[in-house]
């Protein structure tokens, strides 16, 4: 069974950057479309970025566009999200997540294998 975990999540000010990690074991994800999924207090989980098993679409929400880039290291068996020029809006928790059939669809109930989470806290 396929695990997934993050990691890089923390609290920093507006304007400042951290990199989110998703690492796998138990399985790989060489073949899986991996995605960022974030969600804030009181809101619905939300799609944020997508990167295809060979790196060949990335996809990124509207909000994040310009700001956040999605990698993957299929090596190392993880995946990352650089997350710069941060904003309070961009706080919430994010998930890592996996789509078995390679699919950036960006819709949560698409996703197979989820981790836990790890909290991003942007404020002043």
């Amino acid at each position: 069974q396929l695990q997934l975990v993050e990691s890089g999540g923390g609290l920093v000010q507006p304007g400042g950057s951290l990199r989110l990690s998703c690492r796998a074991s138990g399985g790989t994800l060489v073949h899986y479309a991996i995605g960022w999924f974030r969600q804030a207090p009181g809101k619905e989980r939300e799609g944020v970025s997508c990167i295809s098993s060979t790196s060949g679409s990335r996809t990124y929400e509207d909000f994040v566009k310009g700001r956040f880039t999605i990698s993957r290291d299929n090596a190392k068996n993880a995946v990352y999200l650089q997350m710069d020029s941060l904003k309070p809006e961009d706080t919430g928790i994010y998930y890592c997540a996996a789509d078995v059939v390679n699919f950036c669809g960006m819709d949560p109930d698409g996703m197979d294998y989820w981790g836990k989470g790890t909290l991003v806290t942007v404020s002043s």
